[in-house]
C-alpha cells in the first residue's frame, strides 16, 4: 500500500527503512532521510508512527536495543 504518496513510499519501503539491515530508522522523520527523500505535505507521519508501533521499532524500542549490544 502506498504510505507516502508525495515521494511513493509503500509501507514496504517503511518497513525496509525500519530493518536494521536497511536502515534502522527510529523515527518517522528518518524514514525518509533513509528511503533518500524529505517530508512534504506531513499526511504520511501518522501512518509511518503506525507502522513503526506495529512492528515493535518505536523510538524508545530501538533506543533501548542500541545500549544492549
Amino acid at each position: 500500500m502506498i504510505v507516502c504518496s508525495c515521494n511513493v513510499l509503500t509501507d514496504h519501503d517503511v518497513r525496509s527503512a525500519l530493518n536494521p539491515d536497511g536502515g534502522n530508522a527510529r523515527s518517522a522523520g528518518e524514514v525518509h532521510r533513509c528511503l533518500g527523500c524529505s517530508r512534504q505535505c506531513g499526511r504520511c507521519m501518522h501512518t509511518i508512527r503506525k507502522i513503526m508501533n506495529d512492528t515493535g521499532c518505536s523510538a524508545a524500542h530501538a533506543h533501548a536495543h542500541a545500549h544492549v549490544s
